[in-house]
């Protein structure tokens, strides 16, 4: 199952899920893209809804076929400003999306999910080299902390959260606009592996954490090396 999987990572990450044969279901808010991701990788069913419309999705976990295995979280993006523009409505929001939506799936899925299942969140490589605009660093360096102690309370159940840097998805495209062209440039001259992450890339990645038992508590960074250039 993917929350906020209607495009980009989510959507390929149901493509890879779909290829290794499992059935899935995709949530996202915008219900006409929704249909046409599921009929792209043809997904069980569909729900249209906001994730961090609390009522609604305990409502969509209560109606999930049961048992499940494995919940991938995409939803919520970053919010940036700078403090003399910083809006308190909209960072609550990324709040909301980043911080209380996995504690309020992490207290649903334990009643709908096999005991071997995954919970995977995904977040950012953003809190590692603090910039102007500090909510979105301190937002996305605590969600490592919280699936790590999340992974211990839901024990057997597994908890993981992938951290991308740049990944060439519509949200990046939303966000840079008409500086994308030039940000997969740079990213391309600099990146280490010489090419721009796709959501392909993190979609694979998603699924091996979600098929290696092995794996809990830990945060998985997928971004070609790009801390490691300046």
């Amino acid at each position: 199952m993917v929350i906020g999987g209607s495009a980009g990572i989510g959507l390929e990450t149901a493509r890879a899920a779909r290829a290794e044969g499992a059935d899935v279901v995709l949530t996202g808010r915008n219900p006409e893209r929704l249909e046409r991701a599921a009929a792209d990788v043809g997904a069980r069913s569909t729900a249209a809804f906001d994730a961090v419309d609390m009522p609604r999705l305990e409502l969509f976990f209560a109606d999930l076929p049961k048992p499940i295995d494995h919940v991938l979280v995409t939803a919520g993006g970053p919010y940036y400003a700078p403090v003399p523009e910083f809006d308190f409505d909209k960072a609550r929001s990324t709040l909301d999306a980043h911080l209380f939506l996995p504690i309020r799936i992490a207290q649903l899925a334990p009643g709908t999910m096999r005991p071997s299942g995954t919970l995977l969140f995904v977040g950012g490589t953003g809190g590692r080299r603090p910039t102007a605009g500090a909510f979105a660093s301190a937002a996305t360096a605590a969600l490592p902390a919280l699936v790590a102690g999340l992974a211990v309370e839901l024990a057997p159940i597994r908890v993981n959260l992938i951290a991308p840097g740049f990944v060439d998805t519509p949200l990046s495209a939303s966000l840079l606009g008409h500086q994308l062209d030039a940000r997969r440039d740079e990213l391309r001259a600099t990146l280490p592996i010489a090419r721009v992450v796709g959501p392909d890339d993190v979609g694979r990645l998603a699924i091996h954490l979600m098929t290696n038992t092995a794996l809990t508590g830990a945060t998985y960074d997928i971004d070609g090396g790009q801390q490691l250039v300046a």
